[in-house]
């Protein structure tokens, strides 16, 4: 007998690293032709910039092929979050090529848009395969849909440690147990270490100066975390309002993305905005040793949400990174602090506000810009995720935790002292 369990024990143990290193290489090799891709895509608009006025054209490509072969999967990250929290059905392997497609479209044309949302959502299609494949259970297709949020995370920043802990917590560690945390870890690890082996770059950031822990220096964290926070909320609710307006007035939802590509275009390329177009990488770099002026982080979040509530694929998680970058630059007239040191705190409390990952973010934070910061990104973090609003940028995700009970008291008292 006890042999027998031992050996069903080393058997689920060498099934599940198996399953980690399988969906590690898979996902992390998607994720690496994804941002080859990207980066082409992205070169070819900077050099040929008249083909902005084509987004129109793309916005109607994404249009049509998410409405006739893509209807199941439209959802896209917040698909994979209703997946999680009630398990119904296999997610369709479509939404990996489909959302692929779609952001380069986005990309090429010159939409506002990010990549993490399309890394993760190839990493969870690929991921949920693996059920029928080893006849798994619904508890076990949660610990695939983690795994595949993981390997996407992971792999399309070059930051495994933040990728294992924002898959873990963008659910808010509802109904994942041990084995899910190591699994977490694993296929984010052996996601990344692929992307290594692929000829590809990930955009390196630095802080060469880091102010001394006094009050006053505290004092100024906090109220970039705060005004990080109100750039979280600000941006989540700018996509959701656009999404819901573009769904209320055009019933066809082709046309959706195709006139929002007319606006996006007239606007872009006729005033001269197309530092905003696509990722924006150039201008978050920048942001770290030059001043910023004070509305481009506004005009980033309007341009995003715009974008992505018309129907365009990509991700949010960039363009808050350009959003958190820029804002801290700006301060920087204003406040006496570095302003590389400013630009990276807003780069991670930005994110964390929107999504209510503190704790990821706060890891990604020392990934990105080393130890030495650590504490003042981990205040910045999580004043963000507290000041941010009870709804992020993911529509299905579950808030829990101080957060939810924070604004569950709020919501008390008000009714209290009607």
């Amino acid at each position: 007998m006890a042999f027998q369990n031992l050996k069903k024990t080393l058997l689920t143990i060498f099934k599940w690293i198996l399953i980690c290193v399988l969906i590690g290489i898979l996902s992390g090799s998607a994720s690496a032709f994804f941002l080859l891709s990207l980066e082409w895509v992205t070169q070819f608009r900077i050099h040929h910039d008249w083909i902005i006025w084509l987004l129109p054209v793309g916005g109607l490509l994404v249009g049509f092929s998410y409405h006739y072969w893509g209807e199941s999967v439209v959802k896209g990250n917040n698909l994979l979050l209703e997946e999680y929290e009630n398990p119904q059905k296999v997610i369709p392997f479509k939404m990996a090529p489909l959302v692929l497609l779609g952001t380069l479209l986005t990309h090429l044309f010159g939409g506002s848009a990010g990549r993490e949302g399309t890394a993760v959502q190839m990493g969870g299609a690929i991921a949920d395969q693996f059920t029928k494949l080893f006849n798994l259970d619904n508890t076990e297709r949660r610990i695939l849909i983690i795994l595949g949020i993981s390997a996407g995370f992971a792999s399309v920043f070059g930051t495994p440690l933040a990728g294992a802990i924002f898959a873990l917590e963008v659910l808010y560690f509802s109904k994942i147990n041990f084995k899910s945390i190591l699994l977490s870890f694993l296929v984010a690890y052996a996601a990344y270490f692929t992307v290594e082996f692929w000829p590809v770059k990930h955009t390196h950031y630095n802080i060469p100066v880091v102010p001394e822990i006094s009050l006053t220096t505290l004092c100024y964290v906090i109220l970039i975390g705060l005004l990080s926070g109100f750039a979280a909320l600000l941006f989540s609710r700018s996509t959701h309002f656009w999404g819901s307006l573009f769904s209320k007035n055009i019933k066809y939802p082709p046309l959706r993305p195709f006139i929002g590509g007319i606006v996006l275009s007239i606007v872009l390329a006729g005033f001269g905005l197309t530092k905003f177009s696509g990722l924006g990488v150039p201008v978050i770099v920048d942001s770290f040793t030059n001043a910023n002026p004070w509305y481009d982080f506004l005009l980033k979040i309007l341009f995003t949400g715009f974008t992505l509530g018309a129907g365009f694929k990509g991700g949010e998680v960039t363009p808050l990174f350009f959003v958190g970058a820029t804002l801290g630059s700006a301060l920087s007239l204003i406040i006496p602090l570095p302003i590389a040191f400013l630009a990276g705190l807003g780069f991670v409390a930005v994110f964390s506000g929107a999504t209510h990952t503190p704790i990821a973010c706060t890891i990604m934070g020392m990934e990105l810009f080393g130890i030495q910061p650590g504490l003042f990104i981990a205040i910045a973090c999580v004043i963000a995720y507290f000041s941010s609003g009870s709804i992020g940028i993911y529509k299905s995700q579950i808030v829990k935790g101080a957060k939810y009970q924070l604004y569950q008291r709020l919501q008390r008292k008000e009714l209290e002292n009607l």
